[in-house]
């Protein structure tokens, strides 16, 4: 059974019962998304929880989500439908002996022809279409969630396609005609920023941005998601995972990777984010060597300061000219 948000408050409740914690901005773009029935495009830096929000739209409201995950080169016939030839050869060779029959009877090569064309829409019906995530969206028999994850990674050409089928749901298949969505369906778009999309694109969209987390936002997180991490040691983690996203690197770490280690800290038994425990689980948050060796110099192992240089011993009695 699918639901649906009365409200911006009944957002935040559901979202809240699948451990998501929603703004009241995110929950006022969730709630007019489905009431106007836009597509939803959130952007923002990796790992602060997009596809997340799909999920979790897709389980509070009850529908199934569909997801297409977008690459390079990624055309239509991954994202709309393929033929399954070797079912349809198969299906030839079972029905073999009919088909002898059909064009047997036929007086000359054309009539031939015209009696195997009769028979095409056994080959080329339903049962042979093999429905990638977007016609299965379409054509699905309940209300489901569309997730188009990371359409900054695919090409400009693929993103003008797509144009086409959020305006209006529905897609040509030469062979069975238009088909057009039983139910439209709830369709969210994520982008890394990897890339800058079309204004055609954001015009049909309702548009959010993600951030990174403020420390009391993260911190809600971590303990709404790794509730056996000691509370003094989780504020320490969310305090040091901010200091690192201000560190300039490479790639600072996301959510999902705050989240790794606070389970990593609840596995070690970890109870103070003491210089061995981070020594032993920096990686965990870090993936690329010279934000490691960044994070060492400036954050574990930072090299002594200089004294200053004056006249003055420790004591603040003068010690020479």
């Amino acid at each position: 059974m699918t639901t649906i948000f009365y409200s911006t408050s009944t957002v935040k409740t559901e979202l809240s019962k699948q451990k998501y914690i929603a703004s009241d901005e995110i929950a006022t773009i969730v709630y007019l998304a489905q009431k106007l029935g836009k597509p939803l495009l959130t952007e923002g830096p990796a790992g602060v929880g997009k596809t997340e929000l799909a999920k979790a739209i897709a389980s509070a409201t009850g529908r199934e989500l569909i997801r297409l995950q977008c690459y390079e080169g990624l055309d239509e016939s991954k994202a709309l439908y393929e033929w399954e030839y070797s079912k349809q050869l198969l299906y030839t060779q079972l029905l073999r002996d009919k088909l002898n029959d059909t064009l047997g009877k036929a007086d000359s090569l054309g009539e031939a022809a015209d009696k195997l064309a009769k028979e095409e829409d056994v080959f080329f019906s339903e049962r042979f279409l093999l429905k990638r995530p977007l016609l299965k969206a379409i054509l699905s028999d309940q209300p489901t969630v569309l997730l188009i994850d990371e359409i900054d990674r695919a090409d400009a050409e693929f993103e003008a396609f797509l144009l086409e089928v959020l305006s209006d749901f529905q897609i040509s298949v030469p062979e069975l005609g238009t088909l057009t969505a039983k139910h439209k369906p709830y369709v969210i778009l994520t982008s890394n920023n990897t890339r800058e999309l079309s204004e055609a694109l954001k015009r049909r969209c309702l548009y959010l941005f993600i951030d990174y987390p403020t420390l009391q936002e993260e911190l809600a997180v971590v303990r709404l998601k790794v509730p056996d991490l000691n509370p003094k040691l989780a504020e320490q983690a969310v305090e040091f995972v901010q200091r690192l996203r201000k560190a300039d690197m490479r790639k600072s770490p996301s959510i999902s990777e705050t989240l790794d280690w606070a389970n990593a800290l609840v596995a070690l038994n970890a109870s103070n984010l003491d210089k061995d425990t981070l020594e032993e689980t920096i990686t965990v948050l870090l993936k690329h060597e010279s934000d490691l060796q960044k994070a060492k110099r400036q954050y574990i192992n930072p090299p002594p300061q200089p004294r200053p240089r004056n006249n003055y011993d420790e004591f603040g009695k003068f010690s020479g000219n």
